[in-house]
């Protein structure tokens, strides 16, 4: 289990000791927390960021091999079952999200990942790169302390197929993709913007 440290100290009296001594123990736990929180962030990075490529990857060999149209069950179903098979395996609870959706049952983001999608889209726009903005933090739901964590994922290549400007899409596209997301607000997008994120929620 990995939580953040607390070291309090029990001290009688007044003066300057005492002062010191909750200094110490303020500094000794800002460090241990640190440490924690960067090994969770490096644990998650690495148990949950390898189903990213795995989806980029069965778009492209799909699209390439049986057209954009045939992407569409393909993202639709296949994708969250990647994303399923790598949460029974770790015991985390693992999504996309976006703030435009295309799916509003699987991808709308609740208040946490709303917030930092957008304060991602703020810091793109500052100059960072999309692929790097990442956050991690310990929170406390029903009681019960998670580690959450978000990666960026920004717009592809094969992304734009389904994803680009509306009037740029096949009409027959268009048809397709209003029938299997008749709430679908996921269009507009440019290379390299974020699509939306990866999320994990992971318990401690």
């Amino acid at each position: 289990m990995h939580l953040c440290s607390i070291l309090v100290f029990y001290y009688f009296g007044d003066g300057p000791m005492f002062r010191i001594a909750l200094v110490t123990a303020a500094l000794l736990a800002g460090n241990a927390c640190a440490q924690d929180l960067e090994a969770l962030k490096l644990d998650t990075r690495k148990n949950a960021l390898p189903v990213l490529p795995k989806v980029v990857g069965m778009m492209q060999d799909t699209v390439a091999r049986e057209g954009v149209s045939q992407a569409i069950p393909v993202c639709k179903e296949k994708a969250p079952q990647l994303l399923q098979a790598q949460s029974a395996k770790t015991g985390w609870e693992m999504r996309r999200v976006s703030l435009k959706t295309r799916n509003p049952e699987r991808g709308t983001p609740d208040v946490w990942e709303a917030r930092h999608l957008a304060d991602f889209n703020i810091r793109a726009a500052q100059g960072e790169k999309p692929e790097t903005l990442e956050v991690g933090e310990i929170v406390t739901e029903n009681g019960r302390p998670l580690y959450r964590y978000m990666r960026a994922v920004p717009v592809g290549e094969v992304c734009l197929n389904c994803h680009g400007p509306v009037e740029q899409l096949d009409s027959s596209l268009r048809s397709q993709l209003a029938k299997s997301y008749p709430h679908d607000q996921a269009f507009g997008y440019a290379k390299g913007q974020i699509r939306g994120a990866l999320t994990v929620k992971r318990p401690l």
